[in-house]
């Protein structure tokens, strides 16, 4: 009879030990921030769920996880399909296989911070190379004014830099199918579409689920490349939920709403992700 070795265990153990350790000490000084008050002096009192009532009962925090979730649809909505439409048109074999690759894989190497800086100066409205092309092209443009050229400014940046993720996921999901396939239906005198509706995006499914996961999770959580960009203006046209929090946490210094906002924003992250989870993966169940 075959018997299992578990003692790998033991080598894994001190690692998982060390991660938990990192993520609960620091989870569990946000829950208690969240439900304490202080007055300085390091003295802290029971405050019970109040922090939790005010910010769900914040107008301010509703505009925040407002302008959250709709940077996150639009995200999802260009970048999954963009991806995959170029992941399609990528070469699968030879010399240039690998140079698009390489040039898919570049912009992920750029630090987030760097993103926001680059894209700061080529936006610029006078100086700039994309805000003085666009005015220059009749379009009023001033993303350090309008926010809806902040809007577009920040999704274009985030397309830029993040969309090459999913193009490298689709594109592994792409080369992982058989070409057997391929051939029953270049045999069968299918369509491009029809191989792509009915080989190559089923095939795709599981790749496809965890890029919309990766790119949930990622843009709801966004923070450096919008700050950098526009410090979360003009106004509050750019002030995402991440944003909004830092400022109450570090500008305004109220550590008890700041904590409660957290734990709210780490609730939603998780139950909506577990909902996309659930449902891109009910049809696999099936």
């Amino acid at each position: 009879m075959k018997t299992e070795n578990q003692r790998a265990w033991w080598l894994v153990a001190p690692v998982v030990l060390l991660v938990a350790f990192n993520a609960l000490v620091p989870l569990m000084t946000v829950v208690n921030y969240s439900v304490q008050e202080t007055f300085g002096n390091n003295q802290f009192f029971w405050h019970g769920v109040g922090w939790f009532q005010d910010v769900l009962n914040s107008e301010r925090f509703h505009a925040a996880l407002g302008r959250q979730l709709l940077f996150t649809a639009i995200i999802l909505v260009i970048e999954i399909p963009l991806g995959v439409a170029i992941a399609l048109c990528m070469p699968k074999k030879g010399f240039w296989a690998s140079v698009c690759l390489v040039l898919m894989a570049l912009p992920l190497l750029i630090p987030w911070n760097v993103v926001g800086a680059m894209w700061n100066i080529f936006a610029l409205p006078d100086i700039g190379l994309l805000g003085y092309a666009l005015n220059a092209a009749g379009f009023d443009y001033d993303y350090t004014q309008q926010p809806l050229s902040a809007w577009f400014t920040v999704i274009l940046m985030d397309v830029w830099h993040w969309t090459s993720l999913v193009v490298l996921l689709a594109y592994a999901g792409l080369v992982a199918i058989p070409d057997a396939y391929y051939q029953a239906a270049k045999i069968d005198g299918a369509s491009a579409w029809k191989v792509f509706r009915h080989i190559q995006l089923p095939k795709m499914n599981r790749v496809l689920t965890i890029a919309i996961l990766l790119r949930f999770m990622d843009s709801f959580m966004i923070y450096t490349e919008p700050f950098v960009l526009t410090g979360g203006g003009p106004g509050n046209a750019t002030t995402f939920l991440s944003i909004d929090l830092v400022k109450i946490a570090l500008g305004q210094f109220d550590l008890g709403p700041a904590a409660a906002m957290s734990l709210i924003y780490f609730v939603i992250t998780l139950a909506v992700s577990w909902l996309f989870f659930t449902l891109m993966t009910r049809n696999e169940a099936k």
